[in-house]
């Protein structure tokens, strides 16, 4: 191994460790000795690779972010099929793999609300709308959606409020260990949060309560 691949190496492992630390204890409960005994190396290997405790901070959060802008993130794949919102309960399994597979960064986001205000992560949620338009923008799909949603209901928006309802929901489950926090199993709640994202919660005005759809008198 040469001298530039040891240096990634140690660089990787003072991130991983980091990453556990912050992610399990907290920002301002870990310090840069902590994460070199974790990572097994010296802090001045440390400091050799980051200003200081911030930057890998930084970094961390970075590095979730271009994981989320990639075509291989499980809720990225999902979307890509130009199958919305059909595929709807292939889109919240898809927020679950996505929680599932990147959960210690996600739970870096709650730790810069609580510790930083969220300064660090502001700028990338109010960056969000444009990414998801560049993204639905590179698969074709706009146009395609408009013409089968309701008139005033944007395809930017409808797949925002998609992704915020399945990725909040499986932040509480995974994240905070709350499982079937609506009282029922994964697999019911992501059907129904589909089917109520899909038609909405009200019954049709011309159905009153004890009649089908179908049983409605005809006009």
């Amino acid at each position: 191994m040469n001298q530039a691949e040891k240096s990634q190496r140690s660089r990787d492992q003072i991130l991983e460790a980091a990453l556990e630390l912050f992610s399990t204890q907290g920002y301002r409960a870990t310090s840069v000795r902590d994460i070199a005994a974790r990572a097994e190396v010296s802090t001045g290997n440390v400091y050799h690779h980051f200003a200081d405790k911030e930057a890998i901070f930084r970094t961390l959060l970075d590095q979730y972010w271009a994981a989320i802008e990639s075509p291989d993130f499980p809720f990225n794949r999902a979307l890509a099929t130009g199958r919305f919102p059909d595929n709807l309960e292939d889109v919240g399994h898809a927020a679950r793999d996505s929680v599932l597979q990147y959960r210690r960064y996600v739970a870096l986001i709650y730790v810069d609300v609580v510790e930083f205000e969220g300064s660090h992560i502001r700028k990338f949620y109010s960056d969000m709308a444009q990414r998801f338009a560049d993204f639905m923008a590179r698969q074709e799909q706009p146009s395609e959606l408009a013409a089968r949603l309701r008139p005033g209901i944007s395809p930017l928006s409808a797949v925002m409020l998609a992704s915020r309802f399945f990725l909040n929901y499986f932040a509480v489950e995974i994240l905070f260990g709350v499982p079937n926090h609506f009282g029922k199993d994964t697999e019911e709640v992501i059907r129904e949060i589909a089917e109520m994202l899909r038609h909405g919660m009200l019954r049709p005005s011309s159905e009153t309560p004890g009649e089908t759809a179908e049983a409605a008198p005809k006009t």
